[in-house]
């Protein structure tokens, strides 16, 4: 797999752990419980790193403009931003090389 098709998959995790930690939030917010936090704020941490991390390092092979980088890292922090970012990547030209 290469680190675009992993970024892919990254960023779409990354987007649904953030949507069902939005959901745990409010739930807690309404007095039902706050183990839904407790277990999706560190699964969604770990990804979101993980996203940052993946793209920071292929940025430069993709050459991404520091523009597309920009939008790229804030898919990470709006929610759906994930599901944008996939399938942008998704139409750029395959490369074996990243």
């Amino acid at each position: 797999m290469n680190s675009l098709t992993r970024l892919r998959y990254v960023a779409l995790a990354e987007a649904t752990s953030f949507l069902a930690l939005l959901v745990a939030a409010y739930l807690k917010r309404q007095d039902q419980g706050e183990l839904g936090v407790q277990i999706l704020g560190p699964i969604h941490g770990a990804l979101f790193l993980a996203y940052v991390l993946i793209a920071m390092n292929i940025r430069a092979q993709a050459r991404w403009s520091a523009r597309a980088t920009a939008g790229i890292l804030l898919g990470a922090v709006v929610p759906f931003g994930g599901y944008v970012v996939d399938r942008w990547l998704a139409k750029l030209p395959a490369s074996d090389d990243l």
